[in-house]
């Protein structure tokens, strides 16, 4: 499938912003999954400096600096993605044996994936998540079972309410909630899964906004999206991450687009800086994501 996303945020500052430094990503990624056709980013009033940087888990990231005073920001990213169909994905060991593969052994492979494992500033390890994901991991249990049953039981749970949480929200506060947005829901599930010991990352990315003939609209479309990637370690070699979408109870498809994969959200926010003025803002965002034709 063919997508064309457009991602526009716009600050308007008052007062005026004196000089600014920002990263955002905004660029998707290019992989065997997905395939970046083409990509811009206009910004606006012109940055002094823009540079692209790729980050130690291979997002490709943009800083900008504004050497002029400004009231309004304005951030344009404009991507053409040709995605795929997720592949199937083999069976999955025990989520014990899995556990155990991710703890220190003397000798053992080192598995990258092993620091995903451990608290990071939004998502902490905790008795809480453990003690609600508790009900979804049986003795035995294929990891990838247990994992898309802890998905399931996450969609029923929560209600998504816009209101009810902030980019700040503490990720067991949403638990205890049982509210929030995409972003809370993908902070629970990779929590619950850390403190099982087991292996958990946040994606951030976006959503087909016009779903296919027959199909339901998806929550979280007209906005960036986050959802969750769990490890499925190999017997021989390297692991497989398996991505499951909490707000939606599903795996992400063809109509997904991913930009970047981190610890948490702080890893990847889309748009975030240090400015010099400024003392109040007025933040808006609009995303389109629409398929084009090949």
């Amino acid at each position: 499938m063919r997508l064309h996303v457009l991602h526009e945020t716009t600050y308007d500052y008052t007062p005026a912003v004196k000089t600014a430094q920002h990263m955002g990503h905004l660029k998707p990624a290019d992989d065997t999954r997905q395939k970046l056709l083409c990509h811009t980013l206009r910004v606006e009033p012109e940055p002094a400096k823009q540079d692209e940087r790729v980050d130690i888990y291979g997002n490709t990231r943009t800083f900008f600096s504004l050497q002029v005073a400004h009231d309004r920001l304005k951030v344009v990213a404009e991507s053409m993605v040709e995605t795929s169909a997720a592949a199937a994905l083999p069976a999955s060991m025990p989520w014990e044996a899995a556990r155990e593969r991710m703890r220190y052994h003397g000798a053992a492979h080192y598995d990258p994936a092993t620091e995903f494992v451990f608290a990071s500033p939004y998502v902490p390890r905790d008795t809480q998540f453990a003690d609600y994901a508790r009900a979804s991991f049986a003795p035995g249990r294929p990891l990838l079972e247990a994992a898309t049953a802890l998905m399931q039981r996450i969609h029923e749970d929560f209600e998504y309410v816009t209101a009810a949480t902030d980019a700040t929200t503490p990720a067991l506060d949403s638990l205890a909630l049982r509210k929030g947005v995409c972003q809370d829901f993908a902070h629970v599930m990779t929590g619950c899964l850390r403190s099982m010991g087991l292996a958990a990352r946040y994606v951030s990315g976006y959503l087909l906004t016009e779903p296919p003939p027959g199909q339901a609209r998806l929550v979280g479309s007209d906005a960036s999206h986050a959802w969750v990637a769990v490890y499925l370690p190999a017997e021989t070699g390297p692991g497989e991450w398996a991505e499951l979408d909490p707000t939606n109870n599903r795996a992400p498809g063809e109509d997904y687009v991913r930009l970047a994969v981190g610890r948490d959200y702080g890893d990847v926010s889309p748009l975030r800086g240090v400015i010099h003025g400024g003392a109040s803002h007025a933040l808006s965002v609009a995303v389109t994501v629409s398929p084009v034709p090949l």
